[in-house]
C-alpha cells in the first residue's frame, strides 16, 4: 500500500512539472492535480492496456514510437475525467506524457513493490581502470 501510495506521489509529481513547463496543461488547484494523478493511474491501469493491445501493429511499425501517442492520449483522458485539470493539445499533451513518464520512470526505480525507498550503490573498481 505503501508503494502505491509513493507511485502515486510520484505521478503527482510529474503532472506538478509538467503543468509548471508547458502552458497548454495546467491545474486551478493542489488537489486537481492529485485527483488527476489517481484519474491517470486508473485509466493507465484498465484503458492503456486494451489500447495497447488494438493498436499492436501499428506501435510494432514504428517501433514502439506509437505509445507516446497513446500515454498522451491516457493524460488527455485523465485530464476529461476531472475538473480542474486541463490539457490544451496534443503537443501539450505529448509533451507533458513525456515529462509524467520521465519523472514516474525516475522515481519509482528508487521505490520496491513493497514502498520502501531503495538505495542505488554503484561501485568502481580502481585496479580495472588503469
Amino acid at each position: 500500500m505503501r508503494g502505491l501510495i509513493l507511485r502515486l506521489l510520484v505521478n503527482v509529481l510529474g503532472l506538478w512539472v509538467a503543468s509548471s513547463l508547458l502552458d497548454g496543461i495546467y491545474a486551478e488547484a493542489n488537489g486537481d492535480l492529485v485527483w488527476a494523478a489517481i484519474a491517470l493511474a486508473l485509466v493507465n491501469a484498465l484503458i492503456r492496456p486494451i489500447a495497447i493491445l488494438l493498436t499492436l501493429p501499428i506501435t510494432l511499425l514504428t517501433l514502439g514510437l506509437f505509445l507516446l501517442f497513446i500515454n498522451a492520449a491516457m493524460l488527455n483522458l485523465a485530464a476529461w475525467f476531472v475538473d480542474g485539470f486541463y490539457v490544451a493539445g496534443i503537443t501539450d499533451s505529448l509533451m507533458g506524457a513525456i515529462i509524467v513518464s520521465l519523472i514516474s520512470w525516475a522515481g519509482s526505480a528508487f521505490i520496491s513493490d513493497s514502498g520502501r525507498m531503495e538505495r542505488v550503490d554503484v561501485h568502481i573498481d580502481s585496479k580495472r581502470r588503469s
